[in-house]
């Protein structure tokens, strides 16, 4: 073993040693809240855990190299690294591990996730960036194996761009692009394809990343012979170590229980990654994890009694210990003397943690029994209510759930009394609910004076002899003027950068602006959106473009697990800003008909979801996101960039406002709505309805999440007291939730003459060629035959059967 932690040039051995045990103490604070966080789940005051032990070491290693205005993007078991960065405190563990819905108890959520989910805050409590170069930075973890990958790449990405692209104000941001993007994952995780697709997609870019792999041999019970060819990571990584004449990776391979090693090796990587903007992996062998996977089991289930006794020995603590000892850096007295400081530290840590999280919940019990009784004395129900009573006051430990399911069950005892003491419990409840319910709930979507919501309207202004032009010079024109605004706007993707898109709509975009700016990028979805989420993290202003609406498929599970959820699960400390622009709607065939709306506004609620019937909306709402500080989907439509449209004079200035409605046609006889490509073919039947005497009013919805906040559509369902929503996503998908909002939410059903309707595509995807489209999307036909039919019901004189 060496002698040598290389820690700093002309550091005096009395320093040296200090810093060296100040580690050491920090390892041993980490291990401790590890065993008695176990305790804690395993005696109930804690549901759920899953801890850093066996990792301290290399994590100190790490967080010494590790300066401010880096980033972390890892996983659950980085605990220490945490701590050694200054972070994370022991009484702040133990608040993720209990769930404290305090963000000054808990950090990294506010108890929205598990302990073992790590964040720093990027924003203050208003929304405004902090000063990231002066701060050590974590991106907010997941749990989805390997869903941390995508999001490296961007965070790294962005110290390129950082460097490279002039003109950027990079105040909060970056220092040249010195930074680091550190990330981290378990062995049996780089199985993950979004493993393999980001260290790829890194090693093309050349990025400033560096990559640990954490390697215990196990993947929850799993032995690496079933997880890695080869039982090894960085052997078969091996053709991507760099040479003389080609770009790739620094591949080091490090002992996790060697100290010096493990600082002399982060050292270098750093170097390597900071100076040279060159990805680094960094594959750490030999690990143990005493306490197995998580709280859900043992590893003496899967484990050897050799393997327990070489895990034993090969402790990264253990080793420690002994090296300090054998270099006589400590004495066994002095170690075990910093032992049990630390764990009367540790309980005492975790009692405060428990006391803070603890007695609020105490007092609002106490509260609530007082009501009661009073409420049990001035009813008839007094035996009963008074069981509630004292089944509540006899929670020693009680949580919100105990307390307000109490409550609103006492009120079903004293439903048919009156009673000041129940007028008392109403409002309590009442106020209750509005109190804590934005505990759990909160920041979804922006709370700032940023939010899209809060960006006005501009309408597109038009010269009187405006030019007819294909609606893809609308959008070409509108992501020049937004480039030229925006220095730290960016669009990559398949074919966006030599060509200007499968569309044209970024025509001459890459040799105006350069390649950084505007850019290709390979055949990798999942990783194209985790590019634009770390970029975004980082203050940027990244479009990520997917192709088509069909391939967002592959990015699903990160934009729903990651982008989706990060405002919301750092309780509104990190934003992602990022515009995803993507095209579908009515073309042909199985793989490029793109309607699985359904589908995604369901899993991506906290991202808005955009459908603009024609290019100028849509390049409305790219003025009106770059304005503002949250994520969106914009949807294109696919037939729609060879349609002629009006080109406006103020071209990227106009705004489309999200969550309005716009009323394309007025009518008298029934509401008739939709968005996207399938509006074009509701406004042709609403035509040819009027032909045999049918007023139709169309509405566009333009915008899905949000949806129609003013409350439109029902003002018109009031006035023709019919409805019909047209979708071409399956029976069940997007109409399903369009009427839900319109029926229950905006409670159109009590304007009702007839049932309201849905018109879908088939159930199926459809079939290829204009005879497919046909047969499996709404037509014309279908608008006006389904319309008339209703009219049928409602007047058959008028309106004879059809067919």
């Amino acid at each position: 073993m060496q002698t040598n932690p290389n820690l700093k040039k002309d550091l005096s051995f009395e320093d040296f040693k200090a810093e060296v045990l100040n580690d050491y103490t920090i390892a041993v604070t980490s291990r401790e809240c590890s065993l008695l966080g176990r305790r804690e789940v395993l005696t109930g005051k804690a549901k759920f855990g899953i801890f850093g032990d066996g990792k301290e070491i290399p994590q100190l290693a790490w967080a010494k190299a590790f300066k401010n205005g880096d980033f972390r993007s890892g996983y659950y078991r980085d605990q220490t690294f945490m701590m050694a960065i200054g972070e994370m405190t022991i009484q702040q563990f133990f608040a993720g591990l209990y769930g404290h819905t305090d963000i000054n108890h808990d950090p990294m959520s506010a108890g929205r996730q598990m302990g073992g989910h790590f964040a720093t805050h990027s924003l203050d409590a208003h929304g405004n960036w902090n000063d990231l170069t002066k701060q050590k930075n974590s991106s907010a973890d997941i749990s989805p194996t390997a869903g941390q990958m995508p999001r490296l790449l961007g965070l790294a990405q962005a110290s390129k761009i950082f460097r490279n692209v002039k003109g950027i104000d990079t105040t909060n941001f970056s220092n040249q692009g010195n930074e680091v993007a550190w990330g981290t994952i378990g062995n049996a995780s780089t199985s993950e394809g979004l493993f393999f697709e980001t260290i790829n997609a890194a090693g093309v870019l050349q990025v400033p990343m560096v990559m640990s792999v954490w390697d215990d041999e196990y993947g929850i019970s799993v032995h690496a012979k079933h997880q890695t060819t080869k039982e090894n990571i960085s052997e078969i990584l091996k053709g991507f170590q760099r040479d003389e004449d080609h770009n790739g990776y620094e591949i080091f391979r490090v002992n996790g229980w060697d100290y010096p090693a493990l600082v002399d090796t982060y050292q270098k990587a750093s170097q390597v990654a900071r100076e040279e903007h060159v990805p680094v992996l960094i594959h750490i062998n030999e690990l143990t994890q005493p306490q197995g996977h998580s709280t859900s089991g043992s590893h003496e289930r899967y484990k050897n009694a050799e393997r327990l006794a070489w895990e034993a020995e090969f402790d990264c603590n253990v080793k420690m210990r002994e090296w300090l000892i054998s270099n006589s850096i400590a004495t066994d007295e002095e170690l075990s003397a910093i032992e049990k400081d630390i764990k009367k530290q540790v309980r005492d840590g975790k009692k405060a943690a428990w006391s803070a999280f603890n007695n609020p919940l105490v007092q609002e019990r106490d509260e609530l029994v007082a009501l009661i009784e009073s409420v049990a004395n001035s009813s008839t129900n007094k035996v009963f209510i008074n069981k509630l009573k004292n089944d509540l006051a006899s929670i020693v430990e009680p949580i919100r759930k105990d307390i307000l399911s109490t409550a609103r069950k006492t009120l079903r005892y004293v439903v048919s009394e009156t009673s000041s003491e129940k007028t008392q419990l109403t409002n309590w409840i009442n106020a209750y609910i509005e109190k804590i319910q934005p505990k759990y709930s909160s920041h979804l979507y922006s709370h700032s004076k940023h939010s899209a919501l809060n960006v006005k309207e501009v309408k597109p202004t038009y010269d009187t002899n405006a030019e007819d032009v294909d609606g893809r010079l609308v959008i070409r024109d509108n992501f020049d003027a937004i480039f030229s605004k925006y220095p730290e706007a960016l669009v990559f993707g398949e074919d966006a950068g030599h060509i200007g898109d499968v569309n044209q709509g970024l025509e001459g975009m890459q040799e105006k602006y350069g390649e950084l700016r505007v850019a290709d990028v390979g055949i990798r979805e999942a990783s194209i959106l985790g590019q634009g989420i770390g970029m975004a993290m980082r203050g940027l202003r990244p479009i990520a473009e997917i192709q088509y609406l069909d391939y967002i498929l592959y990015a699903l599970q990160i934009m729903s697990d990651d982008l989706a959820t990060l405002h919301y699960r750092t309780q509104g400390r990190q934003k992602a800003p990022l515009i995803i622009r993507t095209r579908g709607h009515r073309l042909e065939g199985i793989w490029h008909s793109g309607s699985q709306m359904g589908g995604v506004i369901n899993l991506i609620r906290g991202i808005h979801v955009l459908v603009p019937r024609n290019m100028t909306k849509a390049a409305g709402f790219y003025n009106t996101l770059l304005e503002s500080d949250e994520p969106a989907l914009i949807v294109e439509c696919l037939n729609g960039y060879r349609l002629k449209e009006k080109m406006p004079t103020n071209i990227g200035e106009f705004k489309t406002p999200l969550g309005v409605v716009e009323t394309v046609k007025e009518g008298q006889d029934i509401t008739l709505v939709s968005y996207g490509s399938t509006l074009r073919i509701v406004e042709q039947a609403a035509k040819e309805l009027t032909e045999v005497g049918i007023d139709a009013e169309v509405i566009d919805i333009q915008s899905l999440l949000p949806f129609d906040l003013n409350h439109d559509i029902v003002k018109s369902v009031a006035k023709t007291n019919r409805l019909m929503v047209i979708d071409e996503d399956v029976p069940g998908g997007a109409s399903a939730y369009i009427l839900n909002e319109i029926l229950n939410t905006q409670n159109a059903y009590q304007h009702l003459d007839s049932q309201p309707q849905t018109l879908t595509a088939q159930q199926h995807r459809p079939a290829y060629g204009t005879d497919g489209d046909y047969f499996s999307k709404p037509s014309v036909e279908d608008v006006f035959e389904k319309v008339y039919h209703v009219m049928h019901e409602t007047n058959p004189n008028d309106f004879p059967k059809l067919r």
